[in-house]
């Protein structure tokens, strides 16, 4: 059962989503709305594959193709991030600041909130390569489960 937060986040990356569509002139298709609620409304972080089978159940002749490529320009717009290990793509809809710990073994994905007042530091030099838009930390690793069958 979603609680009310889960639910009112959920809702505002929602909003987020279909303004920012609209404001690049990309129409806000049912496929597109329910590729990107998949992704948002999860905390698994999951794959295209996953998102495939979630979306159709909803809408049965959407096609795993059609999936990746919209993965593809949600995240090209800044609006999903990837995350996880190379060979097993996961996709983040929360763009909330936050880190990922991804297990090297399992390949699960978990988030990582900083506290009120924290906030990742960048290098010094980083202001020489450009302007930064987003800061994607992701810290590898054995995660508890894991390191217990070890």
């Amino acid at each position: 059962m979603q609680t009310n937060t889960h639910n009112d986040e959920l809702q505002k990356r929602l909003a987020f989503f279909e303004d920012q569509c609209r404001a690049r002139g990309l129409r806000v298709t049912n496929q597109r709305r329910e590729i990107f609620r998949a992704v948002a409304a999860s905390c698994e972080h999951p794959s295209a594959e996953k998102v495939f089978l979630a979306v159709r159940k909803n809408m049965p002749n959407v096609s795993l193709d059609t999936v990746y490529r919209t993965l593809a320009s949600l995240e090209e717009m800044d609006l999903l991030m990837r995350v996880g290990l190379s060979s097993k793509a996961r996709f983040d809809g929360d763009l909330r600041p936050h880190c990922h710990f991804v297990c090297t073994n399992c390949g699960e994905v978990y988030d990582v909130f900083l506290k009120d007042g924290e906030s990742l530091p960048l290098p010094a030099g980083m202001a020489h390569w450009g302007d930064v838009k987003q800061i994607n930390l992701q810290v590898r690793g054995l995660c508890n489960k894991c390191r217990g069958n070890k």
